[in-house]
């Protein structure tokens, strides 16, 4: 092709996923107990080994992406002659989509004859995952740059993120939650579930007591906004963090109540990044549906 599709290692697909969809992704970082890593999708620190870290209480930090790792990431794609379509992690959770659009403001200087496209995702993890697997069929199918560039902005908010954590200790930890909330709420059996909003935030939704309840009330929101409902034929993809018999859970019951799907539900690990703030202990589902609404 003559543009590249790109996005960053905070779609939490497998590096396999991205090879074979031909896209490519810049890495952002993260620290554990004090030494800095790059969040390259497991390569460098497996998934097991960092949420096991988490689990005896490693201090972790993440760091985005700078405008000068951009500006060289995207002029080595454009001095091979090809122009750029670079899909960043959510500005609702992120400011990695400003350092992009500086770079890329840059590097157009520097390239006149080459463009280069940023879209802001309002997404993250494999829901972000999900709209980059979608825009590499429309690229597959022969829609340009400027036709996918318009048609990513029309649809993003299309892409659904629905999630839950069976633990409130990351919650408290990374000040989201106070810790008297966190103790009433681990006695009684909280598990809170999240969605994303319009403005790509994470918003808490309702409180749910026990891991059973909390997995059929998300595939319930599934089930309100999939698009064509329990008709639904897309793609579904579910991101975890050290948990996959929760996963597998609610795999198992999305694909009941959702017999129509193109094909069994894709389970990938929450990455590095985004797994320093959400801790383990976390499922979260992604599908297409009716387009995102600030209420959830």
């Amino acid at each position: 092709m003559s543009y590249v599709l790109s996005c960053c290692s905070t779609a939490d697909l497998s590096k396999e996923h991205f090879e074979r969809r031909g896209i490519r992704y810049i890495c952002f970082h993260y620290s554990l107990n004090g030494v800095e890593h790059p969040d390259d999708l497991g390569q460098t620190i497996p998934f097991s080994e960092f949420y096991a870290a988490m689990a005896r209480g490693a201090e972790t930090k993440t760091s985005q992406i700078s405008i000068s790792e951009y500006l060289e990431y995207f002029e080595g794609i454009l001095s091979t002659g090809r122009d750029i379509l670079h899909v960043s992690l959510s500005t609702g959770i992120s400011g990695s989509w400003n350092s992009a659009m500086d770079a890329a403001r840059i590097a157009r200087e520097r390239y006149p004859e080459r463009k280069v496209y940023v879209v802001d995702s309002l997404g993250a993890s494999s829901g972000y995952g999900l709209l980059m697997d979608t825009l590499a069929d429309k690229r597959d199918e022969g829609l340009g740059l400027e036709a996918l560039y318009h048609w990513a902005e029309d649809n993003k908010l299309r892409v659904h993120h629905w999630f839950f954590s069976t633990t409130l200790e990351y919650y408290v930890k990374g000040g989201r939650v106070s810790k008297a909330a966190g103790w009433f709420g681990t006695a009684l059996n909280i598990c809170p579930l999240l969605n994303m909003d319009d403005l790509g935030r994470l918003i808490p939704r309702s409180k749910v007591r026990g891991k059973a309840r909390v997995i059929e009330e998300c595939v319930r929101r599934m089930e309100a906004h999939a698009e064509g409902g329990h008709n639904y034929s897309g793609k579904c993809y579910i991101s975890m963090s050290a948990c996959p018999e929760d996963a597998r859970a609610v795999a198992a019951l999305v694909e009941k109540r959702f017999p129509k799907l193109n094909g069994k539900v894709e389970i990938n690990n929450i990455g590095t990044t985004i797994g320093s703030h959400t801790g383990p202990g976390t499922v979260a589902l992604f599908f297409w549906g009716d387009t995102r609404l600030g209420q959830g």
